[in-house]
């Protein structure tokens, strides 16, 4: 069968529909398997785009999992790589079409503990090993029909991303003009002028460009940009209805193609499309993302399922071409909700569901964000008037308990918050006699603040303010949290 599908690239083999033949490819498989273990490992590895040795151990939930890895390593099915070991793509679809169809909720358990795994990981990594802990993440969605057919992960491993370099601003125009005309292309060399650090250059093993993905920081744009690109002038309305807050940043991924495939399926565009993920989660600050598109309906599905909405309002022409935008709040949904989402939808094999209702998330500005943290501090002892807090509807907050919790769970994590935060100011001696000002005019009330100062030994003028920097500091603590991309 192998054979076959070797010589037929053009045939599609769907193990679902043949479960005979799975059986019969199973049997081959692992008549030798010594133990219910090693069958267990058999099908992680089936699940994992990469196996190695500590994410089987996370898998099967071992210690020590290495002589498990080293019986799979020897497996005729199996191959390797400098990053790992994986199986055949006939051995995988029929090991994964089996687990699946016999035991349902094991399959789902493994999906569990691997995505546990790379997201654990993906929060602490940088550059290629956080994209390549991403693309081992994605994979875990392939064989849902809204992520399937816009992915290839059959690349060589020869493509790389970098910077953009001199000798690129030509062929990086070249591109563009080769796919959407001499009018892009005039507006593609002004973004090169205007925020050249705003692009990231896939290059073959021997530097060659092979594609390229171009950010426009929306903040840094001027009433020139976006008289110039009707891009720009298209998507600012929307901006202008969801204004950033000090410390926010929008992005706009305004060209982003591969030079032979354009923005068609191909390993190039998986590449970008991991570029595009890992700005999202280490981009401080960022609000609010959006993507230009020239077939906006093709890849509806895909975009749907990553929780983007469509900004109709943003489309724009040049050059005779419409382009379409995907967009997303990321204040409103931050990564740490988009990932459990998207992990929602992972097993999820027909449409995306639709997210329940929840508490919704308001965006306040950093003058009401200060005003509702002092208002809390004041009202730290009285739940009644926490649970009218604003803050209840922050990000802050609602990152902590979900937008579905109860009205006690979040004002008990808004106090939790608040107490953290400012015992968090002992761990500096110039700051300690702040959080002593904090602690007995709100954590643990004096009277008065007459009494409070008495208690601390200080003049009352000196007291006030020790009071008044400590709930600066600690604003400005929560603040950051607020307007941060990867929660703490």
């Amino acid at each position: 069968m192998a054979d076959f599908f070797e010589q037929n690239p053009e045939a599609e083999f769907r193990p679902e529909a043949a479960p005979d033949v799975i059986k019969t490819l199973l049997e081959e498989f692992v008549q030798q398997v010594p133990s219910p273990a090693h069958r267990v490992a058999l099908e992680a590895c089936a699940l994992a785009r990469l196996m190695t040795e500590s994410l089987l151990a996370t898998m099967l939930r071992q210690p020590d999992a290495h002589d498990l890895f080293d019986w799979l390593r020897g497996l005729s099915f199996i191959e390797a790589d400098r990053r790992g070991i994986f199986p055949h793509d006939l051995a995988r679809e029929a090991l994964c079409a089996d687990l699946k169809w016999r035991d349902p909720d094991g399959y789902a358990e493994l999906h569990n503990r691997a995505r546990a795994y790379y997201m654990q990981r993906v929060s602490h990594g940088v550059g290629p090993d956080q994209r390549r802990l991403l693309a081992d993440y994605i994979y875990l969605h392939r064989d849902n029909p809204s992520v399937r057919p816009f992915f290839l992960w059959q690349e060589s491993g020869t493509v790389f991303t970098d910077g953009l370099r001199a000798d690129d601003v030509e062929e990086v125009a070249e591109m563009v003009a080769r796919h959407e005309g001499a009018e892009s292309a005039a507006l593609a060399a002004h973004w090169l002028a205007r925020q050249p650090e705003g692009f990231r250059v896939l290059r073959e093993a021997g530097g060659e460009p092979v594609g390229f993905l171009n950010c426009v920081r929306l903040e840094g744009t001027t009433a020139a940009d976006r008289d110039t690109d009707p891009a720009m002038r298209a998507v600012w309305p929307v901006l202008i209805r969801n204004p950033l807050r000090g410390g926010e940043t929008a992005s706009y991924f305004r060209f982003w193609m591969a030079r032979e495939t354009y923005q068609s399926v191909s390993p190039e565009h998986t590449r970008l499309v991991l570029n595009m993920m890992q700005h999202y989660l280490v981009t401080p600050g960022l609000a609010l993302s959006f993507v230009v598109l020239a077939d906006p309906e093709f890849w509806r599905p895909a975009f749907e399922y990553a929780d983007m909405a469509r900004f109709t309002e943003a489309d724009f022409t040049v050059g005779g071409r419409r382009y379409g935008i995907y967009g997303h709040d990321w204040r409103t949904t931050p990564p740490s909700a988009w990932l459990e989402l998207m992990a929602e939808r992972e097993l999820n094999m027909g449409a995306p569901a639709t997210r329940p209702a929840a508490e919704p998330l308001i965006v306040l500005s950093d003058a009401d964000f200060a005003t509702a943290v002092r208002d809390a501090l004041r009202d730290f002892t009285d739940t009644a008037a926490l649970a009218a807090n604003p803050l209840l509807r922050s990000r802050l907050v609602l990152g902590q308990t979900g937008g579905d919790a109860a009205t006690a769970a979040r004002v008990a994590a808004l106090r939790k918050l608040l107490r953290e935060t400012a015992e968090g100011l002992q761990a500096s001696p110039k700051l300690v006699k702040f959080y002593r000002a904090l602690h007995h005019t709100y954590l643990q009330p004096a009277a008065t603040q007459e009494q409070a100062a008495e208690v601390l030994d200080l003049p009352f003028s000196t007291y006030r303010r020790h009071l008044r920097s400590g709930i600066e500091e600690l604003t400005g603590r929560l603040w950051l949290r607020e307007i941060g991309n990867l929660e703490a």
